[in-house]
């Protein structure tokens, strides 16, 4: 009998990340089809089957599809056939599965995403224009100096 491990999404206009909770993982293998279908299955630590299969929303491009495997998880790029914002993860409209959560740490929205571009854009092409940087507020090591702090302990 198989287990399903915690999984996490997100998603980008291009693409869908997930990210399987399963700390040292064996024989990973993490299929994806065109239609939407990604199944994967892993061994846990102590030999323990884990898989899980998912219908995604919209259609994919498996070619496009990246995986990495950590020591404490399975990070799956999908890539979406179509750069479209998807209103769910799943085709069915049915509430997920227990063990499919969404990755705040990751989670963009779309107004977020156009905004990340365009900051991306100008750290690159205008040499530090149009951002003030206060270097009072700064210690050599890039913190940030916060003098609460440091009277909380005592220095």
């Amino acid at each position: 009998m198989s287990r399903h491990p915690e999984v996490l999404w997100a998603q980008r206009s291009d693409k869908i990340y997930l990210t399987v909770s399963l700390p040292d993982a064996k024989d990973v293998s993490v299929k994806t089809e065109p239609q939407g279908l990604v199944s994967f299955s892993a061994k846990g630590p102590h030999d323990e089957l884990f898989d899980f299969k998912l219908e995604l929303y919209g259609r994919i491009v498996p070619e496009g599809s990246k995986v990495n495997i950590g020591l404490r998880n399975i990070l799956c790029s999908v890539q979406k056939e179509q750069k479209a914002w998807w209103k769910r993860l799943l085709k069915s409209d049915e509430k997920p599965a227990p063990y499919i959560k969404v990755d705040w740490n990751k989670w963009c929205d779309e107004d977020e995403e156009e905004l990340m571009k365009l900051e991306l854009a100008s750290d690159d092409g205008d040499g530090g224009l149009g951002r003030e940087e206060d270097d009072d507020s700064t210690d050599d090591e890039g913190m940030l100096y916060l003098p609460d702090l440091e009277k909380a302990r005592g220095n």
